[in-house]
């Protein structure tokens, strides 16, 4: 199986008032690679086998829907079956945890993606309980979420939006995130919590930011690296960064006239920064494709890395 190069090579500073770009489609590129190449050895088994993902949407969340167009399109292009399930904003707790409990059951579904965040009165927690952890390709059970926080992630499905985040870091700052100092602002469960257990079990010193903190502007001047995951348009500013800083957008906010954007301005005054769209998100989707491989492989009893 194919990964992102996990030896990416530092690159030096950039000199311009611009930040230096930092796209997610060429390392989305090296990991399809490897994505297609399982999916075209099953397909050509004598008896001819197709991966099979729900995504269950059970909230009226526009940013969801985004993600889940933009797997589906990818699905098509890959040859995997997929399908969503959506049970609207009048979904009540226990259809939603019965409906998760049969695609678990199902044998001919390999892949099951719970989209988040879930409508109101709906409990994420006590829903992810019931996604079998080996179907779980967004990483979030918390069987998997335990394997990492206990520096076990040989072993556990990655949730992919960290491990996105962690490859776009290295491209900037190298492959060894010993002793860096990264904050992550927005203590979510899909991004900014696995993400923390992630860089910590790469050594990375991590600052988790939240509602709460103050000066965020003195938080953050002598780090590193900064990643925004809150869902809030504009939050990072040009006042909140530092030239040495690489910025990780993680956000996902659709504007009323349908524009997408991210939680930080465009072109702040760093080092280098991701855009949105075209940044965390393309390679966001490679890596959730590539951990339903992993997903299938685990439930065939195949050789897994």
């Amino acid at each position: 199986m194919t990964n992102p190069t996990e030896h990416s090579s530092q690159t030096p500073p950039a000199t311009s008032h611009r930040p230096q770009a930092l796209p997610g489609k060429p390392l989305a590129d090296q990991v399809m690679s490897g994505v297609k190449a399982d999916l075209k050895a099953w397909a050509t088994l004598e008896h001819p086998f197709r991966p099979h993902l729900v995504s269950i949407l059970a909230s009226d969340d526009e940013a969801s829907r985004v993600y889940v167009s933009s797997k589906q399109a990818r699905a098509k292009k890959l040859g995997v079956d997929f399908h969503v399930l959506d049970l609207g904003t009048g979904a009540t707790q226990p259809g939603l945890e019965a409906a998760l409990r049969e695609l678990s059951a199902d044998d001919t579904v390999h892949g099951i993606v719970l989209e988040l965040p879930l409508a109101r009165g709906l409990d994420a927690d006590a829903a992810l309980l019931h996604i079998a952890w080996r179907k779980d390709v967004e990483g979030l059970t918390p069987a998997n979420l335990a394997l990492i926080a206990a520096g076990r992630e040989s072993e556990a499905i990655l949730p992919p939006t960290p491990r996105s985040i962690r490859f776009l870091l290295r491209e900037v700052l190298g492959n060894d995130l010993r002793g860096l100092r990264i904050a992550v602002i927005g203590p979510g469960r899909t991004v900014g919590r696995p993400l923390t257990f992630m860089l910590n079990n790469r050594g990375a010193t991590v600052t988790l930011c939240n509602e709460h903190t103050r000066d965020l502007t003195g938080v953050l001047r002598d780090m590193d690296a900064v990643v925004v995951a809150v869902g809030r348009a504009g939050l990072l500013r040009p006042e909140h960064v530092q030239p040495h800083h690489t910025v990780i957008d993680a956000g996902i906010n659709v504007q009323d006239e349908g524009k997408v954007t991210g939680d930080a301005l465009p072109d702040l005054p760093v080092r280098a920064q991701t855009p949105v769209p075209g940044g965390v998100g393309p390679l966001t989707s490679a890596l959730m494709y590539q951990n339903l491989v992993r997903a299938v492989k685990l439930q065939r009893g195949e050789e897994v890395e």
